[in-house]
């Protein structure tokens, strides 16, 4: 039976085998252990045939078991039944043992597998650029990984070995049948190919099905995880039953998708259950007629039948997972085109390492565009001194926050050259690279682990005096030591058990411990009132000293530390312009070219 079906599903499973690779003795283990239970089979209906044959009509044990017997033992009818029973129990009892160590084995592997290649995802997730993220959504990330990822368990370890086990069934069912009565044989076999064009009709149907459902799974994924994310929002407007009905009605699609291909298979396990069927009725019908004219006797008959049946259960199995293989065949697709992903943003294979930069940057000619025809820079050039504090400022949407993720790599520019130290930024290392910049966003990012733990992300080496040291200077340490566990307080996810104001000072915190040459502060005092922001400046003018220090703001508080200014309108930088308003009112004015104190070449 073509299996696999298409050239691509071959190519698809060769190059998943090869992935696997590492796990081949593990799985020649299983395949062993798995094929024990061809010989056990063989055994399964020798009891029934000994108490007919030999218990009831006084015949000879079969030929198999001879060898086994003592020569001087005599065969009675009693003892062929306890024989019989004997050789029954045994072999039951092997057969649990057996099933228990695949059992085992199978499951040690296949976890083994998922768990590897669940990490070979995340690291490609990471790698990928914030680009790919953006078009995907986080959605198409969390459905390959928790879901797409078992496809590959599921294929190597349940499909590969049960299929392989059930080929070499059908091989050792086929001998012994055709050694028993050849022509019965042959007839039991007339269904493999009505088995292996219906398997053939149905394959295509079944992939494209499964395809169907896997995208709307995810998007209902989807619209759960914008929820979660976007809680208070939700709450706010009063949404939760608006956003219950977006759920169900895109679930209800992926519900019918699922029953529309529940359908497709059940027909098609329909035609392998009726096929099979007919098969044995035909074998029944010609083994009668042979005992009837004496051919072979009913104990063989019997026999030939229990042998029938199990020739056709493995034949049964392949059909089923056949039809099966098609789904996980579609994640295995999905899987792969993930790590088949090309970052955006590579690592040159004959970088330069950084220990740590002076901190001079220079934009050269910089132009860059998340989308055609959407220029988000144009030609932006300028160049800061190490230890400048520059204020860069702009109406919304005029590109600012798209010249600190160039600097630090997120993407790189379509045209012209960043430069760091006076080399290309594409020639150091990433690690060493973003190891030389300390990001405070606009809003805090913390994780739901301790504050202790949220601080030294930045350096987990760190020890405990540091730690409290860098909270001491972010004006941290206090409200951190009057929380009951202290440093030890778990923050809750993303942090909202702590007030903005807090999760902020936490985000300064992890900068000083960090202790970059390059400081990037995104709108540090947006989203605090007057005392906080008071706490929060006093720790950033510590912060700054002696570091090349980039502030995107607009409160004049914050900006007022800054030495020289950036204005950016429409993705230009202006040399010369009206001073923008700030949301307190104030105005900074914004100096020309000559005069922008270690800034010059304007684009």
């Amino acid at each position: 039976m073509n299996w696999l079906g298409t050239n691509r599903d071959v190519v698809l499973c060769n190059r998943l085998f090869r992935w696997a690779r590492p796990y081949w003795p593990h799985l020649g283990a299983l395949f062993v252990l798995s094929l024990l239970a061809s010989p056990l089979a063989l055994l399964v209906p020798l009891p029934l045939k000994i108490a007919v044959d030999s218990g009831l009509a006084s015949k000879p044990l079969p030929h198999l078991l001879r060898p086994f017997i003592p020569a001087g033992f005599r065969l009675s009818p009693s003892s062929a039944l306890l024989f019989a029973v004997a050789l029954l129990i045994a072999v039951t009892i092997l057969a649990q043992i057996q099933a228990l160590a695949v059992s085992l084995l199978r499951t040690y592997t296949g976890e083994k597998i998922l768990l590897d290649f669940r990490s070979e995802l995340f690291r490609q997730m990471q790698k990928l650029s914030l680009a790919y993220h953006e078009v995907k959504g986080t959605a198409e990330s969390l459905y390959n990984l928790q879901y797409d990822a078992a496809a590959v368990q599921t294929l190597v370890v349940d499909h590969l070995i049960p299929f392989f086990n059930s080929a070499f069934t059908v091989l050792g069912m086929l001998y012994v049948t055709l050694r028993i009565d050849w022509q019965l044989a042959l007839v039991a076999l007339v269904i493999s190919p009505i088995l292996y064009l219906t398997s053939k009709h149905y394959r295509r149907g079944l992939r494209r099905g499964s395809r169907e459902v896997k995208t709307l799974e995810k998007s209902a994924m989807g619209i759960v995880q914008e929820v979660l994310g976007a809680m208070r929002v939700v709450k706010a407007f009063g949404r939760e039953e608006d956003e219950r009905h977006r759920f169900i009605r895109k679930s209800a699609d992926g519900m019918r998708a699922r029953l529309r291909l529940a359908l497709a298979e059940g027909k098609f396990n329909s035609i392998v259950g009726l096929t099979s069927a007919t098969g044995i009725a035909i074998a029944l019908f010609v083994g009668i007629r042979q005992v009837q004219t004496g051919i072979i006797t009913l104990g063989e008959l019997l026999l030939m039948m229990g042998y029938v049946a199990q020739l056709y259960e493995p034949l049964k199995t392949m059909g089923r997972k056949s039809a099966a293989l098609q789904s996980q065949l579609a994640s295995v697709e999905r899987s792969f085109a993930l790590l088949d992903e090309i970052p955006e943003v590579e690592e040159r294979s004959d970088t330069q390492p950084l220990s740590r930069a002076l901190g001079r940057v220079y934009f050269q000619n910089v132009s860059f565009a998340y989308a055609p025809h959407r220029p988000a820079l144009i030609h932006v050039s300028f160049r800061v001194e190490p230890g400048t504090c520059v204020g860069i400022v702009g109406p919304t949407g005029a590109g600012k926050t798209t010249l600190i993720s160039l600097m630090l790599r997120f993407y790189d520019p379509f045209d012209g050259q960043i430069l760091l130290d006076g080399v290309d930024l594409r020639n150091y290392k990433l690690a060493d690279l973003r190891s030389q910049f300390a990001l405070v966003p606009q809003e805090p990012v913390l994780f739901s682990t301790s504050i202790e733990e949220n601080i030294a992300y930045a350096r987990p080496e760190a020890t405990q005096q540091e730690i409290q040291a860098a909270a001491a200077a972010a004006n941290a340490h206090e409200f951190i030591s009057r929380l009951p566990e202290g440093y030890q307080t778990v923050v809750g996810e993303r942090g909202m058990r702590l007030s903005g104001g807090e999760r902020q000072r936490i985000s300064l915190a992890r900068a000083f411990l960090k202790d970059s040459p390059i400081l990037i502060l995104d709108e540090p005092t947006s989203s605090v009132d007057l005392k906080t922001e008071s706490a929060i400046i006093e720790a950033l003018e510590r912060l700054i000293q002696g570091r090349t220090t980039f502030v995107v703001a607009h409160r004049a508080s914050t900006l007022i530390r800054c030495k020289s200014f950036l204005y950016i309108d429409h993705g230009t930088l202006v040399d010369a312009s009206p001073a923008p308003s700030l949301l307190d009112g104030e105005k900074l004015p914004v100096l020309e070219a000559s005069s922008l104190g270690g800034i010059d070449d304007h684009g």
